[in-house]
């Protein structure tokens, strides 16, 4: 077994990296391999590698046209693989500690207004058709618990408690973390589990299925909140993700605390959550400017 493989192991079932992580890792290690190597399949040794080599490296990358996300991944992935390798006692130093990552651009989340998501959960459904009521809670749960697709699709049954108004979510790194929500969102889940139960003679233990009984799957659920977003508008992209944002969104802007949001988000750093404080800020901003009578004023 290579170093490579024996350090992927050791992210997923020691670290217990998610499988993307240890497929990110895994792909940019056999890429530098291949460039140390020229392109062919001799064994690298590890210890011979210069802080020269990796920036090296990160110049063919760039000129091959990775943006500075990919090349900052590249690195990290060399600096994780050479701490293991120092760990193992195989190499005395890390030659990517000296890299400096590049610079990315800020992105601000993007997320779609209040009122458009009001208008589209407000708008009245057909509370007979097993696919419209799943397809509408499906959004709804989304914006109103802030979880993410992966954790949506895993929910299940068993974890939604609607007389307490929590659920439980499987998240990130195999760590679970309980979610409230409210009353209205409590009746949508309950007449789902009516009409599921009524329509779907496969029963399986996810919460959301097919009318087949088969667990839902990333493609449908971004198909139905696209679709479902469209017809409101308010936003130029229509993913799941961006319900997330609008959940961490509409929080912050109606008083909640920073850290009670980073709980209910699942995130693991306070600076993952920080990002809406400046989404907030330009919904004050737009608010004030739409709302002051000087505000327009030159």
């Amino acid at each position: 077994m290579t170093a490579i493989e024996r350090f992927v192991q050791y992210e997923r079932y020691e670290l217990n990296r998610s499988p993307h992580t240890v497929a990110a890792y895994r792909g940019d290690l056999e890429q530098f391999r291949s460039f140390l190597s020229r392109g062919g399949a001799d064994a690298v040794e590890w210890g011979t590698v210069s802080v020269t080599d990796v920036r090296a490296w990160l110049v063919n990358r760039a000129d091959a046209g990775d943006c500075a996300r990919t090349l900052r991944r590249r690195v990290q992935s060399v600096r994780a693989f050479y701490q293991w390798l120092m760990r193992e006692g195989v190499v005395a130093d890390n030659p990517a500690a000296e890299v400096e990552l590049a610079r990315l651009p800020r992105r601000l989340p993007q997320y779609v207004r209040e009122q458009n998501l009001n208008t589209l959960l407000d708008t009245p459904v057909d509370a007979s058709c097993f696919e419209a009521v799943r397809d509408h809670l499906v959004v709804a749960l989304l914006y109103e618990t802030g979880i993410r697709r992966a954790e949506l699709i895993g929910l299940l049954d068993a974890a939604v408690d609607v007389s307490q108004g929590v659920l439980r979510v499987h998240g990130k790194r195999d760590k679970d973390r309980v979610v409230p929500f409210g009353p209205e969102l409590g009746r949508w889940i309950t007449h789902y589990r009516e009409l599921r139960d009524a329509t779907v003679t496969v029963q399986t233990p996810a919460l959301l299925v097919t009318s087949t009984g088969r667990a839902m799957y990333p493609s449908l659920v971004y198909r139905i909140v696209h679709d479902n977003l469209a017809s409101v508008g308010g936003s130029d992209r229509m993913s799941p993700h961006v319900l997330r944002h609008s959940f961490a969104t509409a929080m912050l802007n109606h008083g909640a605390e920073l850290n009670s949001v980073k709980e209910l988000l699942g995130h693991e750093s306070l600076a993952a959550t920080q990002v809406y404080t400046h989404v907030t800020l330009s919904e004050l901003k737009h608010n004030y400017e739409l709302a002051h009578p000087r505000a327009s004023k030159k």
